[in-house]
């Protein structure tokens, strides 16, 4: 497959259409507040949501934007991961030999414990995946003297998780929920995300957004991959309301 024909991907979420752009929304901008305030307290936050609505394009956006000296570390951690597979994911996001510290809780923990000293950002994504004890693991290496480490918690479901860690829900300093996409900003916010919006009528799209997608913006991003889709097909064909109905039924049974 050709690299144009890809569906993009970007900041870890797929956009599923070439030519597709992300876009700088009001929810994205009250992300990156949020975020940017949180790193700059050094303190912890979760960002939460329903499922689709950009919450990683948006976090991803604000660490994009802080300053450059400002380290971010990513780790990644699978289903409900236990502590000897977190220690691992920590370690190889700040850069620690973690083949060497597997298996020797006590060296990994004070090595993690001293990375963090250094200002910076942890940002840890499906963050609903943890478990108590996990999110206690995290706690306790943000309690560590010295600690100067900023930690961002995404996923949807990641404030339930942390509701039932208990001290560590007591350090969050900034919770933020991501919400839809408000409706009359769809016409405005399709045509930035991708060309194939810029022509179609804005009452369609108002229609689609509160009968099919309600302010969703991955619902929105499959619609124009299937748009764009049929207008490969029969590039002269407008972006008619026939094409967005035919487009939404591709959605299945569960849009």
């Amino acid at each position: 497959m050709k690299t144009a024909a890809r569906a993009r991907v970007s900041g870890g979420v797929r956009l599923y259409a070439p030519g597709a752009r992300l876009v700088s929304t009001r929810q994205v901008a009250a992300v990156v507040e949020a975020v940017g305030h949180t790193v700059a307290a050094r303190g912890i936050g979760c960002v939460y949501g329903d499922t689709g609505l950009g919450k990683t394009v948006a976090v991803e956006q604000a660490l994009h934007l802080l300053p450059g000296r400002v380290p971010v570390w990513r780790a990644v951690v699978g289903v409900r991961p236990g502590l000897p597979q977190v220690r691992p994911a920590l370690c190889e996001a700040l850069g620690l030999p973690s083949g060497s510290l597997t298996h020797r809780a006590g060296p990994a923990d004070q090595a993690l414990a001293e990375a963090l000293t250094e200002p910076g950002v942890l940002f840890l994504d499906d963050a609903q995946r943890l478990s108590p004890p996990v999110l206690d693991y995290l706690r306790q290496l943000w309690d560590s003297p010295g600690c100067t480490a900023a930690l961002v918690l995404c996923g949807a479901g990641s404030e339930r998780a942390l509701a039932r860690a208990a001290a560590m829900r007591s350090r969050v300093l900034t919770w933020h929920q991501v919400s839809r996409l408000d409706t009359e900003d769809v016409p405005r916010t399709l045509g930035l995300f991708h060309p194939v919006w810029e022509d179609a009528d804005p009452a369609d799209l108002v229609r689609v957004d509160e009968q099919t997608a309600r302010g969703n913006f991955r619902t929105w991003a499959k619609i124009t991959s299937h748009v764009c889709a049929a207008r490969g097909r029969d590039p002269g064909a407008g972006v008619e309301r026939d094409a967005i109905d035919r487009a939404c039924a591709r959605l299945g049974p569960y849009s």
